[in-house]
C-alpha cells in the first residue's frame, strides 16, 4: 500500500517540466495500432495509465518498447481479441479501443471501462456514431460488441451533447470508412487536434480539428510515423496552482499559454503575478489574493479536470466564492478530505460553496479519484503539520514523477510503502 506523506509549510522555489498530455496519449495509443508499420510517440509521460494501455495491446499482441519517454508500438502482427473483461476495463480510456478495432477489423468487443468515478458518464454517443458509421451495436450485461455486415461508411454525425471521448471515438471510427464522415457538435479539444494532427501524418486526411465541425474523407491505408505530444495542460494548471499557494518564484516549463488561458485568466482575476513566456509560466510570490467564481465548461472554458487542482488555492483567498461544475457535478469527492483539513467548504446541490481564508491542517486523507488526488497533494503543501495521502494509485494514473518534481522546488514529500 502506498502513502505520500508531506510536512507542509515549505516554500517551493525553482523549476518544474510538464510531461506530455496523458489525456493525449491515452487516445494516441489506440489510433497507433491503425497503422500498417510501426508508430514512435515521442514526450510519452511514465504514468500508469500508459503501462495499462501496454498491457492491453501487449494482450492484442501488439509489440511495443517504451523508454525515455518514447514509446515505439507496432501493430503489424496484432490480431483481434475479443476483451470483455479484466485490463480493458481498468481505465476510461480504454473505450478509445472500440473505435480502433472497428476500423482496424470491423469488428471487437471490448467490456465496459473503468476509471475514476465522477458520476454518470454514458458512451451513448460513441454508440450512436458508431451505428451512424454501418456498425451493429450490441450492449448487453456491460460488454459492448461491434460487427459491421456492410463495412464502415461515411456519415453525418451530430454529438447531441459536446463529448471529448465520443467526438475521438467516431474519428477512430470513421477515418477509414468508405466515403466522407461529417462530426457535428465535435469537441474543440487541444488533445482532439493532436490525434488529428499524427493520424494526418499516418496517412488520413482530417479537417477542422479544433472546429466545432470535423470533416474525414476515409483512406485505405495508415502508416507508422513518429510524433511528439503536447504538453499536459492539466498537469500544467496543477503545478501553478501548487507554485502560487506556496511559491518563491516557480518556472514551470513546456506549457502552451493558450491550452490553459482560461485557467490563467481566473488566477489574474484571483491576483496571482504570473509572468507569460513562450513556453513557460513563471509565478511570482502571490500573498494577496481574492475569492473568486469558477464554472467549468467544454474547452476552451475553465477545464473540469481543473476544478479539483485549483479549490485548496481558493482556501487561501480572501472572501466567499463558488465553484459550478457544469461537466460533473458530482465531482466533489475532495470536499469532505479538505474540509478535515480545515477547509470551510459545502456542497450545496451541484454548487460547492467556499468561506476563504481557512488555516489548512495536515489529516490523514484518501485521494478518491486522479484529481482529487492533486488538490491533496497541494493542500498537503499549504498544511500546517503531516498530511497523510491514500489511494496513491490514483494519483499515479496521471501524474508522473510527482515526489521527486515536488522534491526538486524544496517541498517536504515523499512515498513510502507498507503492507
Amino acid at each position: 500500500m502506498k502513502k505520500l506523506v508531506i510536512h507542509g509549510g515549505k516554500p517551493l522555489k525553482g523549476e518544474i517540466n510538464i510531461n506530455g498530455a496523458k489525456n493525449s496519449i491515452v487516445a494516441l495509443i489506440p489510433a497507433a495500432i491503425l497503422a500498417n508499420s510501426p508508430v514512435v510517440l515521442e514526450g510519452v509521460p511514465e504514468i500508469q495509465d500508459v503501462y495499462s494501455l501496454l498491457e492491453i495491446l501487449a494482450d492484442f499482441n501488439v509489440a511495443t518498447d517504451f523508454r525515455d519517454n518514447v514509446l515505439t508500438i507496432d501493430p503489424t502482427h496484432m490480431a483481434s481479441i475479443p476483451m470483455p473483461h479484466g485490463k480493458i476495463q481498468s481505465l476510461r480510456a480504454s473505450y478509445y479501443f472500440m473505435g480502433a478495432l472497428l476500423s482496424k477489423f470491423g469488428e471487437g468487443v471490448i467490456g465496459l471501462p473503468g476509471g475514476c468515478f465522477l458520476g454518470p458518464r454514458p458512451i451513448d454517443q460513441h454508440l450512436k456514431a458508431f451505428d451512424a458509421l454501418g456498425a451493429q451495436v450490441d450492449d448487453e450485461f456491460g460488454v459492448v460488441s461491434l460487427t459491421t455486415p456492410n463495412g464502415l461508411h461515411g456519415s453525418r454525425i451530430y454529438m447531441d451533447v459536446v463529448s471529448v471521448g465520443a467526438t475521438i471515438n467516431a474519428i477512430l471510427a470513421s477515418v477509414r470508412a468508405q466515403g466522407r464522415t461529417v462530426i457535428e457538435n465535435a469537441a474543440l479539444e487541444p488533445e482532439i487536434i493532436d490525434l488529428v494532427t499524427l493520424l494526418n501524418k499516418m496517412g488520413a486526411n482530417i479537417r477542422g480539428a479544433g472546429t466545432n465541425v470535423i470533416r474525414i474523407e476515409g483512406v485505405d491505408e495508415l502508416k507508422g510515423v513518429t510524433h511528439s505530444i503536447i504538453p499536459d495542460r492539466i498537469e500544467a494548471g496543477t503545478y501553478i496552482s501548487a507554485a502560487v499557494a506556496m511559491g518563491q518564484g516557480v518556472k514551470i516549463n513546456n506549457v502552451i499559454y493558450e491550452h490553459v488561458e482560461s485557467f490563467i485568466a481566473k488566477l489574474d482575476e484571483m491576483g496571482a503575478r504570473l509572468e507569460i513566456g513562450e513556453d513557460y509560466i513563471y509565478v511570482h510570490p502571490s500573498p494577496e489574493l481574492e475569492m473568486i467564481n469558477i464554472k467549468t465548461l467544454p474547452y476552451p472554458g475553465f477545464a473540469t479536470d481543473l476544478q479539483q487542482p485549483i479549490t485548496p488555492l481558493l482556501t487561501k483567498a480572501k472572501g466567499t466564492g463558488t465553484i459550478t461544475d457544469t461537466i460533473y457535478p458530482q465531482r466533489v469527492n475532495h470536499i469532505p478530505e479538505l474540509n478535515r483539513m480545515g477547509a470551510s467548504i459545502k456542497v450545496d446541490g451541484d454548487i460547492i460553496r467556499l468561506q476563504g481564508e481557512s488555516k489548512l491542517s495536515g489529516a490523514p486523507v484518501k485521494a478518491s479519484d486522479l484529481r482529487a488526488g492533486a488538490c491533496l497533494v497541494i493542500a498537503g503543501l499549504m498544511a500546517e503539520g503531516e498530511t497523510v495521502i491514500t489511494g496513491v494509485d490514483n494519483i499515479l494514473r496521471g501524474y508522473a514523477n510527482i515526489v521527486s518534481k515536488l522534491q526538486a522546488v524544496g517541498a517536504d514529500i515523499e512515498m513510502i510503502e507498507e503492507d
